[in-house]
Protein backbone atom coordinates (compact mmCIF):
# COMPACT_ATOMS: atom_id res chain seq x y z
CA UNK A 1 0.00 0.00 0.00
CA UNK A 2 1.79 3.59 -1.43
CA UNK A 3 2.00 6.12 2.01
CA UNK A 4 0.70 9.67 1.47
CA UNK A 5 2.22 12.42 3.32
CA UNK A 6 -0.32 13.33 6.15
CA UNK A 7 -1.47 17.05 4.69
CA UNK A 8 -0.75 20.16 6.90
CA UNK A 9 -3.75 20.91 9.55
CA UNK A 10 -4.62 24.90 9.83
CA UNK A 11 -2.69 24.85 13.33
CA UNK A 12 0.52 23.48 11.46
CA UNK A 13 -0.47 26.32 8.74
CA UNK A 14 -1.48 29.41 11.10
CA UNK A 15 2.89 28.02 13.25
CA UNK A 16 4.18 28.15 9.95
CA UNK A 17 2.67 31.63 9.08
CA UNK A 18 3.39 32.34 12.59
CA UNK A 19 7.82 31.70 12.42
CA UNK A 20 7.51 33.35 8.95
CA UNK A 21 6.21 36.42 10.45
CA UNK A 22 8.67 36.45 13.50
CA UNK A 23 11.45 35.48 11.40
CA UNK A 24 10.77 38.60 8.79
CA UNK A 25 10.17 40.83 12.15
CA UNK A 26 13.36 40.14 13.25
CA UNK A 27 15.22 41.09 10.33
CA UNK A 28 13.12 44.07 10.58
CA UNK A 29 14.08 45.20 14.15
CA UNK A 30 17.71 44.20 13.73
CA UNK A 31 18.16 46.47 10.68
CA UNK A 32 16.50 49.31 12.61
CA UNK A 33 17.66 49.18 16.42
CA UNK A 34 20.34 46.82 16.27
CA UNK A 35 21.27 44.06 18.67
CA UNK A 36 20.68 45.41 21.70
CA UNK A 37 17.43 47.01 21.30
CA UNK A 38 15.97 43.99 19.64
CA UNK A 39 14.57 41.98 22.09
CA UNK A 40 12.11 38.93 21.95
CA UNK A 41 9.63 41.33 23.31
CA UNK A 42 10.31 43.62 20.42
CA UNK A 43 10.10 41.15 17.56
CA UNK A 44 6.99 39.46 18.92
CA UNK A 45 5.05 42.90 19.34
CA UNK A 46 6.15 44.13 15.64
CA UNK A 47 5.32 40.34 14.42
CA UNK A 48 1.76 40.72 16.41
CA UNK A 49 2.00 37.57 18.65
CA UNK A 50 2.66 36.92 21.81
CA UNK A 51 6.10 36.69 23.55
CA UNK A 52 5.41 32.99 24.71
CA UNK A 53 4.44 32.37 20.81
CA UNK A 54 7.72 33.44 19.93
CA UNK A 55 9.59 31.56 22.86
CA UNK A 56 7.75 28.59 21.59
CA UNK A 57 9.30 28.94 18.08
CA UNK A 58 12.67 30.23 19.10
CA UNK A 59 13.67 29.17 22.88
CA UNK A 60 16.52 31.93 22.93
CA UNK A 61 17.31 34.99 21.44
CA UNK A 62 20.17 33.85 19.76
CA UNK A 63 17.80 30.94 17.74
CA UNK A 64 15.24 33.74 16.78
CA UNK A 65 18.00 35.85 14.96
CA UNK A 66 20.73 33.86 13.64
CA UNK A 67 17.47 32.00 12.21
CA UNK A 68 15.98 35.18 11.00
CA UNK A 69 19.18 36.39 9.07
CA UNK A 70 19.51 32.18 7.56
CA UNK A 71 16.15 32.33 6.83
CA UNK A 72 15.98 35.77 5.01
CA UNK A 73 19.14 35.13 2.83
CA UNK A 74 18.41 32.11 1.97
CA UNK A 75 14.89 33.66 0.79
CA UNK A 76 17.22 36.58 -0.93
CA UNK A 77 19.43 33.60 -2.86
CA UNK A 78 16.13 31.92 -4.15
CA UNK A 79 15.02 35.22 -5.65
CA UNK A 80 17.83 35.80 -7.04
CA UNK A 81 18.30 32.24 -8.92
CA UNK A 82 14.31 32.29 -10.08
CA UNK A 83 15.21 35.04 -11.65
CA UNK A 84 18.33 34.38 -13.62
CA UNK A 85 16.62 33.77 -16.80
CA UNK A 86 16.44 37.55 -16.99
CA UNK A 87 20.03 38.22 -16.99
CA UNK A 88 21.57 39.41 -20.44
CA UNK A 89 23.57 36.78 -22.40
CA UNK A 90 27.01 36.08 -21.66
CA UNK A 91 29.70 38.62 -22.31
CA UNK A 92 30.45 41.82 -20.33
CA UNK A 93 26.92 43.17 -19.94
CA UNK A 94 25.88 39.48 -17.88
CA UNK A 95 29.36 40.02 -15.97
CA UNK A 96 28.62 43.24 -15.18
CA UNK A 97 24.44 42.71 -14.30
CA UNK A 98 25.15 40.08 -12.06
CA UNK A 99 28.25 41.84 -10.42
CA UNK A 100 25.34 44.64 -9.72
CA UNK A 101 23.16 41.82 -8.57
CA UNK A 102 25.38 40.39 -6.11
CA UNK A 103 26.24 44.05 -4.69
CA UNK A 104 22.70 44.60 -4.02
CA UNK A 105 22.15 41.83 -1.89
CA UNK A 106 24.71 43.50 0.48
CA UNK A 107 22.73 47.13 0.42
CA UNK A 108 19.52 46.41 1.93
CA UNK A 109 18.26 45.86 5.33
CA UNK A 110 19.09 42.25 4.99
CA UNK A 111 22.59 43.33 5.54
CA UNK A 112 22.18 46.06 7.84
CA UNK A 113 20.84 43.50 10.25
CA UNK A 114 23.27 40.72 9.33
CA UNK A 115 26.41 43.49 10.07
CA UNK A 116 24.49 43.93 13.96
CA UNK A 117 24.74 40.19 14.43
CA UNK A 118 28.59 40.26 13.17
CA UNK A 119 29.42 43.13 15.54
CA UNK A 120 27.33 41.95 18.77
CA UNK A 121 29.07 38.13 18.16
CA UNK A 122 32.41 40.01 18.64
CA UNK A 123 31.46 40.31 22.48
CA UNK A 124 29.24 37.63 23.06
CA UNK A 125 30.53 34.26 23.09
CA UNK A 126 27.17 31.97 22.85
CA UNK A 127 26.25 34.52 19.71
CA UNK A 128 29.84 33.94 18.11
CA UNK A 129 30.28 30.65 17.14
CA UNK A 130 26.16 30.64 15.75
CA UNK A 131 27.35 33.38 13.66
CA UNK A 132 30.54 32.16 12.45
CA UNK A 133 28.82 28.55 11.27
CA UNK A 134 25.96 30.88 10.00
CA UNK A 135 28.71 32.94 7.42
CA UNK A 136 30.68 30.05 6.89
CA UNK A 137 27.53 28.53 5.03
CA UNK A 138 25.94 31.76 3.64
CA UNK A 139 29.38 32.55 2.21
CA UNK A 140 29.47 29.75 0.73
CA UNK A 141 25.94 29.44 -1.02
CA UNK A 142 26.70 33.49 -2.22
CA UNK A 143 30.11 31.89 -4.17
CA UNK A 144 28.58 28.97 -5.51
CA UNK A 145 25.48 31.54 -7.39
CA UNK A 146 28.05 33.72 -7.95
CA UNK A 147 29.79 31.03 -9.90
CA UNK A 148 27.14 30.01 -11.13
CA UNK A 149 25.34 33.41 -12.51
CA UNK A 150 28.81 33.93 -14.05
CA UNK A 151 29.14 31.03 -16.00
CA UNK A 152 33.12 30.76 -14.29
CA UNK A 153 35.45 27.96 -14.96
CA UNK A 154 37.46 27.92 -11.03
CA UNK A 155 40.10 25.32 -13.02
CA UNK A 156 41.75 28.23 -14.03
CA UNK A 157 43.99 30.62 -12.45
CA UNK A 158 43.10 33.59 -10.33
CA UNK A 159 39.16 32.92 -11.51
CA UNK A 160 38.13 31.17 -7.89
CA UNK A 161 39.93 34.30 -6.22
CA UNK A 162 38.10 37.03 -8.71
CA UNK A 163 34.89 35.65 -7.47
CA UNK A 164 35.36 35.58 -3.82
CA UNK A 165 37.03 39.04 -4.37
CA UNK A 166 33.44 40.36 -5.65
CA UNK A 167 31.56 39.08 -2.65
CA UNK A 168 34.06 40.29 -0.61
CA UNK A 169 34.04 44.17 -2.80
CA UNK A 170 30.07 43.85 -2.36
CA UNK A 171 30.44 43.74 1.41
CA UNK A 172 32.68 46.88 1.33
CA UNK A 173 30.49 49.09 -0.90
CA UNK A 174 27.60 47.61 1.56
CA UNK A 175 29.32 49.04 4.60
CA UNK A 176 30.01 52.40 2.33
CA UNK A 177 26.23 52.82 1.97
CA UNK A 178 25.33 52.76 5.64
CA UNK A 179 25.88 56.09 6.45
CA UNK A 180 25.14 57.78 3.37
CA UNK A 181 23.67 57.22 -0.01
CA UNK A 182 26.97 55.96 -1.98
CA UNK A 183 24.79 55.19 -5.30
CA UNK A 184 26.56 57.20 -7.31
CA UNK A 185 29.98 56.37 -6.44
CA UNK A 186 29.00 52.56 -6.38
CA UNK A 187 27.69 52.62 -9.68
CA UNK A 188 31.67 53.62 -10.89
CA UNK A 189 33.15 50.83 -9.00
CA UNK A 190 30.66 48.12 -10.13
CA UNK A 191 31.06 49.16 -13.93
CA UNK A 192 35.11 49.25 -13.38
CA UNK A 193 35.08 46.09 -11.57
CA UNK A 194 32.54 44.37 -14.01
CA UNK A 195 35.31 45.24 -16.54
CA UNK A 196 38.44 43.66 -14.72
CA UNK A 197 36.29 40.73 -13.75
CA UNK A 198 35.48 39.91 -17.38
CA UNK A 199 39.05 40.13 -18.46
CA UNK A 200 39.63 37.45 -16.12
CA UNK A 201 37.02 34.91 -16.70
CA UNK A 202 37.47 35.32 -20.48
CA UNK A 203 40.95 36.57 -21.21
CA UNK A 204 41.67 37.25 -24.73
CA UNK A 205 43.58 34.51 -26.08
CA UNK A 206 46.62 36.05 -28.48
Amino acid sequence: MTSHPAARTPQQDRSRATRARLLAAAVDCLAEHGWNGSTVAVVAERAGVSRGAAQHHFPTREDLFTAAVEHVTAERLAAVRAHADELPAAGPDRTRAVVDMIVRLYTGPLFRAALHLWTAAATEEPLRERIIALEGHVGREAHRAAVQFLDADERHPGVRESVQATLDLARGLGLANLLTDDSARRSGVIRQWAGLLESTLRPVRP
